[in-house]
């Protein structure tokens, strides 16, 4: 009853604001009109209304939903309450205030308006579930300050403007939605923004200080602002054996962009996220500033001791960034013929008409194709596009050259044969390329097995019979053997801790990769490498449980001291008592204080490898997860190596965003800001549980170095 009465009084104290009625609202002819609740005939009423009169104004005053002005038979005119039915006394001056009174004291009123708040339907909450499934239901509240953290959300993940939310035809959709929605402006939508980054921030800070070992991937990009800026990446498995990705930092580097300079950036951010004990690798591309930065960077954590086996893998070198070296020196053996395709394709790029002519002799020959491939030169596979493509139109272009005499790039036969060879070596390293880049998290297991089909094919083109192939194969061996002609320790470690290779691809591929000769004593130091890393896990493991627990001694004390209890009660009488218990107690000592005669590692190694179809996706971290409690050791070795990244390519993921935030229209955003929607954006989308789509945004970015060329329909 008290809810009810709190109830009539709030919707009364609203009443009891609004406007008091005027004489002429209250006007005597006004009382024939149709009223709802009035006592007087409706139909009467219309029909007296004279048509003549000035209209009187429409009441306005909240009580006359709950009263009505009611004629007495003598002529007077009352105020009767619709829920009571007592009589007022209607005051000349239209003032509505006694009425106002009466309806806030009114019991009749109070318990009608209970009984409608019973019998009021209730709107529903939905919540929904990661899996998009409905997993609550609750009494909806609109709460504007959710409805302002998921606007700054939805900002920041889908990389929105801030002045979306001023949108006219947005806010209208919003209080279609929601007539309770409140206009959220561009500045409140961005100091939100600022707010989600920050507790983002602290979150993450908390869920890094939870990681074993930490893998960084870095890289500079320029933006169209000219500014030069560094991505910062970290690589951790969680406490649930889930491997993360983070961008961590996203800041300006002002030039010069030295060794030195990016070395300092790194060291601030890993001081700022408290990782600088922490980190294991870092994986950069090949140019020159890295290997200077990279040998700064080791030479202070060498300092510091915490660097695992001397530091032999904390230099990683982005494996996709070799394979495009690698295959650009193979191009350049054969550049004149790759000109003289790229600059026909061109021509007829220029030209409406040229590529209708083109594409009637292409229809006259009936060939299915419909586009040609415009490649960028600093990217080797979109070269490899365009050659593939222009092989499907050879018979074109020497007819197209017929009919036109300004069309000097019509390939030789023997330059169309070297162009069908060159795409039939290279389609094996396109293929690779897409293995290791298109890799959600392209890790350290997956490389070996594809360097050891690389090496192979190399040597096998070595002896080809055609001049430009054996030039290609020698050139790209000596920029193999330059990268990856010594040990590869990480990528070895890799496919040691897959339980589908073991030390049996090891055996198998070094042979080809080394030579006959040398795989032996390679192998032997990359034996010696995985135990000499096993052993420092092996004393990182006994330091942490080497201290027992204060509540376990506790219990070993009180047991110390029954026991001591017993023995002294058998000493008193002259007795010397070993029970069972404490006998079969020191033979267990005993044992455990000895070695046992096998490892985790050992006990991995001597057993079979795991068997699966070839084409199956295994989920290795998975499977450590679940040989974790017969390999304790092991499986935490196994899940830092398998966090390592050999590619840079979260980096071109972050840049992809990166150019699509940074557009022409917002290339005045501070470095400040920029790092804030960068950062935010990775860091929301893991909140929410939404797939960053690295594969997606590097495939809009490769899609980006070519250019298709449609032929038109004739």
């Amino acid at each position: 009853m008290e809810v009810e009465n709190e109830a009539v009084e709030q919707e009364l104290e609203v009443e009891s604001n609004a406007d008091e009625m005027s004489e002429e609202e209250l006007d005597l002819d006004h009382l024939d009109q149709p009223n709802e609740g009035t006592e007087t005939g409706e139909k009467g009423a219309v029909e007296g209304a004279n048509p003549f009169e000035k209209k009187q104004r429409k009441k306005k005053s909240t009580i006359w939903e709950d009263m009505t002005i009611v004629k007495q038979p003598d002529g007077t005119l009352k105020v009767q309450c619709n829920h009571c039915k007592e009589l007022f006394v209607k005051n000349p001056s239209g003032a509505t205030s006694q009425h106002k009174r009466h309806l806030k004291n009114c019991l009749q009123k109070r318990l009608a308006v209970g009984e409608e708040n019973q019998k009021r339907q209730q709107v529903l909450s939905f919540t929904e579930g990661p899996s998009d499934g409905i997993t609550s239901i609750t009494n909806f509240s609109y709460d504007h300050a959710k409805v302002r953290e998921l606007a700054a959300h939805m900002v920041l993940v889908h990389e929105y403007p801030f002045s979306m939310l001023d949108h006219v035809v947005f806010n209208k959709f919003m209080k279609a939605v929601s007539p309770f929605y409140k206009k959220i402006n561009r500045q409140t939508v961005k100091e939100d923004c600022v707010t989600a980054f920050m507790l983002e921030k602290r979150r993450l800070r908390n869920i890094l200080k939870g990681a074993n070992r930490i893998s960084i991937t870095t890289d500079l990009w320029k933006s169209g602002q000219k500014i030069q800026y560094m991505v910062v990446t970290g690589h951790f498995v969680d406490s649930d054996w889930v491997l993360q990705k983070r961008v961590l930092n996203f800041c300006n580097v002002p030039p010069p962009h030295t060794g030195v300079i990016i070395a300092d950036a790194l060291s601030k951010c890993f001081l700022e996220w408290g990782i600088e004990n922490k980190v294991s690798t870092i994986t950069v591309d090949n140019a020159s500033y890295n290997d200077v930065c990279i040998r700064r960077v080791k030479e202070d954590f060498c300092l510091r001791k915490r660097l695992s086996i001397g530091g032999k893998i904390f230099h990683v070198r982005c494996c996709a960034h070799i394979l495009n070296l690698l295959v650009q020196d193979g191009l350049n053996q054969i550049v004149d013929v790759i000109d003289v395709v790229r600059e026909g394709i061109k021509y007829l790029k220029n030209s409406e008409s040229r590529l209708n002519e083109f594409a009637k002799i292409k229809k006259q020959l009936q060939l299915p194709s419909r586009k040609l491939i415009l490649d960028c030169p600093t990217r080797w596979n979109s070269t490899y596009l365009m050659l593939a493509s222009a092989l499907e139109f050879r018979d074109v272009f020497p007819r197209y050259g017929d009919i036109d005499p300004g069309f000097h790039y019509v390939p030789s036969e023997f330059e169309w044969m070297k162009v069908e060879e060159v795409c039939k070596f290279l389609g094996i390293f396109y293929e690779i390329t897409n293995i290791i880049s298109g890799s959600d998290y392209p890790t350290a297991n997956l490389f070996l097995v594809e360097l050891y089909r690389i090496k192979e094919l190399l040597n096998e083109k070595a002896l080809d019979f055609s001049d430009h192939i054996r030039f290609m194969a020698e050139s790209m061996a000596l920029k193999f053997d330059k990268y990856w002609g010594e040990s590869n320790v990480l990528m070895s470690l890799g496919a040691i801790l897959d339980p589908r290779y073991k030390m049996v691809l090891v055996n198998h591929t070094f042979p080809v990769i080394y030579g006959e000769v040398a795989a032996p004593r390679y192998i032997d130091e990359m034996r010696c490498i995985l135990y000499d890393l096993y052993n420092e896990y092996v004393d990182a493991y006994i330091s942490s449980h080497s201290e027992e627990p204060p509540r376990e001694a506790g219990k070993r004390k009180h047991s110390e001291i029954s026991s001591k209890s017993t023995q002294g009660a058998a000493k008193k009488l002259g007795v010397n008592v070993l029970t069972g218990k404490e006998k079969f107690q020191m033979i267990v000592s005993e044992i455990d204080k000895a070695p046992p005669e096998k490892s985790d590692l050992d006990v991995y190694l001597e057993e079979g490898r795991y068997v699966c179809d070839a084409n199956a996706n295994l989920d290795v971290l998975g499977w450590w997860k679940g040989e974790r409690w017969r390999f304790p050791i092991l499986s935490r070795l196994a899940s830092d190596i398998l966090a390592i990244p050999v590619t840079t390519v979260a980096c071109e993921s972050t840049f992809s965003a990166g150019g699509r935030i940074i557009d022409d229209r917002r290339a005045s955003m501070s470095v400040e800001t920029v790092q804030m929607l960068l950062c935010g954006n990775d860091w929301i989308r893991n909140l929410h549980g939404l797939k960053n789509k690295s594969r997606e945004s590097l495939d809009v970015s490769e899609s980006s170095t070519i250019e298709e060329i449609d032929l038109p329909d004739i």
